[in-house]
């Protein structure tokens, strides 16, 4: 099979809040038109961060570092949910074979160098988490458990959440901007990988506040949603997915509202 031809750069656009909120309903609209794939795709993610939290389990200090640095590698969990959205947006058909046969397919094109982008940020997220726990209260908290209390009544672990708070916020908007864009468009169009991530960054850059707010939402869903043991990811996740696909759509090639 010949390789496509490159997709042409597209122009970035000027989001609303019309276009946020919008977006947003239009999530609504697709996981409740296909509600079986969000599930689905959304229960991979969820298994990813019950294990992470096992690992973590009886050491507060670990399952708050796994869990903060958890979302993000959400957006590349959610690659199924833009091909849902694409089909749902184009009135192609929705079939397991027709759906996984893409994301299946992807492994191939320009996403995989994406996951090892993201791989590499989580990876220095748990570095610099492991880091700053031996920094701010010993090498020793590194082989043992840290209560609850005593944490939070102390003044170097007080420090230490500052610390990782301010980073991660950091990091994870960082990624947020790589990704945001750039991964729908990756399952959209032909384009390399650091391509689409600097339309990405280039589109947040040109809609800061539309898309800082998006940015917030997102991490307050999946904050709200992990706290009952994950769970709430099987709902939230799929929307967000969804949602976002039809944000990226909006930015770059405006289509009319469907819904």
């Amino acid at each position: 099979m010949e390789p496509k031809a490159a997709s042409p750069k597209p122009e970035i656009g000027r989001l609303t809040p019309y276009e946020l909120m919008a977006s947003i309903k239009a999530g609504l609209w697709d996981f409740r038109t296909a509600p079986a794939f969000g599930l689905a795709f959304s229960a991979v993610y969820v298994l990813g961060g019950a294990i992470l939290w096992w690992i973590g389990a009886g050491t507060f200090l670990w399952t708050l570092a796994m869990a903060c640095g958890f979302p993000l590698i959400a957006p590349f969990a959610a690659v199924g949910l833009y091909e849902v959205s694409r089909r749902i947006e184009a009135d192609e058909p929705l079939t397991w074979r027709e759906v996984l046969g893409v994301v299946w397919n992807e492994r191939r094109r320009q996403l995989p160098w994406a996951g090892v982008i993201l791989a590499l940020v989580f990876l220095f997220w748990s570095f610099f988490a492991h880091m700053t726990l031996a920094l701010f209260l010993g090498v020793s908290r590194l082989s043992g458990g840290i209560g609850f209390e005593a944490f939070l009544g102390s003044a170097d672990g007080l420090l230490m959440l500052a610390v990782q708070g301010l980073v991660g916020a950091v990091t994870a908007f960082l990624t947020f901007g790589l990704t945001v864009v750039a991964l729908p468009l990756m399952v959209d169009k032909e384009i390399d990988f650091v391509s689409a991530m600097l339309i990405s960054l280039q589109t947040v850059a040109q809609n800061k506040i539309i898309m800082g707010t998006w940015a917030l939402l997102i991490a307050a869903s999946l904050l709200i949603a992990m706290l009952p043991v994950f769970l709430g990811l099987l709902v939230v996740l799929p929307v967000l997915g969804h949602a976002t696909w039809h944000l990226y759509r909006r930015a770059l090639y405006h289509p009319m509202a469907s819904q």
